[in-house]
């Protein structure tokens, strides 16, 4: 790996690195390095995720955090994984938009029991999981994935299960201690709402909003899927700890029934007894959540106390990571729809720039994906940075982050051109060419970035392409003229008559970059009885101003566009004297 030593040599990284820090802790936790390699024990890293709608830009800080964690403990040579829980066997809350009403039958199902409406996965759980994994893959990350729905069907929590309902009442102390708790501070209006959604929707999953039966079953940890109807929406009305007998009532169907925490499988633990018994059984040393599972009272601050209090185990170290918006929406839900995935993401940004943008901010930053002109600039300064790196005596923290970002243990380095040109280069050739690779990769040739074919400026020139065609409006884009503007033409005044017959004059039939260059910034010189090479001055640069607004309203009806050489390598010279010509 070309990841190493920190600014001073060593093959310790920065110390106030947040990746660095949160392995250190991870370790800790462990029982430190010694104690690791004497074990022979395995750091498990991990995240979560629910697969209820698109795995967004969002949840992505969920895995890539964990990754990064995770890469650091590898580099130093010590056993760890990532272990990642598909939350799938939670309940289908509510039917996003662009999906058929009929799919609210399925509210209250697991996530794996519902249909997929689109008809290409086995469940909603599925489809939603399949295209995550392959771009986390495209991104060079490797996870150990478990299914809660497969591991509680299979028995797997058991002995954790019946654990839990022994000790429902010291579980219900400490919920309702931290149930009249205030929500986090917000600091925007839209984060404030973010905020106190996904706190409903966590009491909405323990079952404390409406409650899980009557009496002392009215908070029982556990929630069985009604066998009759498939959904959650079950009272308990009955629980014998010595059989492990659980009554029910379902209010959806009606139906009666009784369920065996030993033999039947057929529910789960509420999410905030849930969590923390799976830190116990796969023994977790890290894991990160949202700001909104780190607040006073949400899920990793209740079940720190429950891992303790009733397994007798310790809680990881944890991460708390702010929003990722992308459009103005500080929080970004997938029940919305729309919300832009890692998959959209892949389409314009190459893997090393997007997780970039994850390592080189704090976890607690909140930050927006902006696909609009951002990603220019982004590119600009991802180029500028590659540069830098590439120089042994400017080690620093940034050179650090970008070190983490393009390449993997298990990867090796990310996918980058092999040829690098700018993206602003490529995606301003592509939008005057329409799009076409081949006219791309001799056009950027001739402006000096040689290359032998154009599998050379993949994966950049691809991503640069579709930007363009589909991240880019309409009304930004540059739209060649397909005839000249002869009203325009008839309307030259003098010096415009004479800085056109100037340049046409003295273009060449093939256009080379320095050539047609010197040549548009000269016109004006040559007007003014300058030579070509001769400085301008105050007048010569007025008149650049008004040749170069001429120009492009003669060949794009535009005030402005791509730059001007650029523009005219990709016309070529036949179809910028069709319509220059008076």
């Amino acid at each position: 790996m070309a990841r190493g030593g920190d600014a001073r040599g060593t093959d310790r990284p920065d110390p106030t690195d947040w990746v660095t820090r949160a392995a250190d802790d991870a370790i800790r936790h462990a029982g430190g390095e010694d104690a690791v390699r004497a074990e022979g024990r395995t750091i498990t890293c991990a995240s979560g995720a629910s697969p209820s709608g698109p795995v967004h830009l969002g949840n992505l800080r969920e895995f890539l955090t964990v990754h990064f964690v995770a890469e650091e403990i590898r580099r130093r040579g010590l056993p760890v994984r990532h272990l990642h829980s598909w939350d799938d066997y939670d309940r289908f809350r509510k039917v996003p938009a662009g999906v058929d009403p009929s799919w609210t039958d399925h509210i209250g199902r697991p996530l794996s029991a519902v249909p997929d409406p689109w008809e290409c996965h086995a469940s909603w759980a599925e489809h939603f999981k399949e295209p995550l994994v392959a771009s986390l893959r495209a991104m060079g990350v490797e996870m150990e994935e478990v299914s809660q729905t497969e591991a509680y069907r299979r028995g797997d929590y058991v002995e954790q299960v019946l654990q839990a309902v022994a000790h429902r009442d010291r579980i219900e102390t400490i919920l309702g201690r931290y149930r009249t708790k205030a929500a986090p501070v917000a600091e925007s209006e839209q984060e404030a709402a973010a905020l106190a959604d996904s706190v409903l929707e966590d009491d909405e999953a323990t079952g404390a909003g409406d409650g899980n039966g009557a009496g002392d079953l009215a908070r029982f940890p556990y929630k069985p899927y009604c066998r009759e109807c498939g959904r959650d929406t079950t009272t308990a009305t009955a629980y014998d700890d010595e059989s492990a007998d659980l009554a029910y009532t379902c209010t959806s169907c009606g139906f009666e029934g009784v369920t065996n925490l030993r033999t039947d499988h057929e529910g789960k633990l509420v999410w905030k007894v849930d969590w923390p018994m799976r830190w116990s059984v796969e023994g977790v040393d890290f894991e990160p959540g949202g700001v909104d599972h780190a607040s006073p009272g949400s899920s990793y601050t209740v079940g720190k106390e429950v891992v303790k209090a009733v397994y007798g185990a310790r809680a990881p170290s944890f991460v708390g990571y702010s929003f990722v918006g992308a459009g103005g929406q500080v929080k970004m839900s997938s029940s919305r729809g729309g919300v832009p995935t890692a998959a959209d993401a892949l389409k314009i940004l190459e893997a090393p720039v997007l997780r970039w943008l994850y390592v080189r901010r704090q976890p607690k930053q909140a930050f927006n994906v902006d696909f609009g002109p951002e990603v220019v600039r982004l590119y600009d300064e991802w180029d500028s940075l590659t540069r830098k790196a590439a120089d042994p005596a400017k080690r620093d923290a940034q050179v650090l982050a970008y070190e983490r970002a393009s390449s993997t243990a298990a990867a090796g380095t990310l996918p980058t051109p092999p040829v690098v040109v700018p993206f602003r280069l490529l995606s301003s050739v592509a939008d005057v060419t329409a799009g076409s690779a081949e006219l791309v990769s001799r056009i950027v040739g001739d402006v000096g970035h040689e290359h032998a074919t154009v599998a050379d400026l993949e994966p950049r020139l691809s991503r640069a392409m579709t930007w363009m065609s589909e991240y880019v409006p309409e009304s930004e884009r540059t739209t060649v003229r397909s005839e000249p503007d002869t009203a325009r033409l008839a309307a030259l005044d003098e010096d415009e008559e004479l800085w056109l017959r100037q340049l046409l004059d003295r273009m060449p039939d093939r256009l080379e970059l320095d050539e047609t260059t010197a040549l548009i910034y000269g016109v004006p010189k040559l007007a003014r009885g300058l030579g070509l090479d001769d400085a301008p001055t105050d007048e010569v640069k007025a008149d650049q101003k008004a040749f170069f607004r001429l120009l492009y309203e003669l060949l794009v009806d535009a005030e402005r566009g791509p730059r001007l050489p650029t523009l005219f390598l990709a016309l070529g010279a036949e179809k910028v004297r069709s319509l220059l010509t008076p």
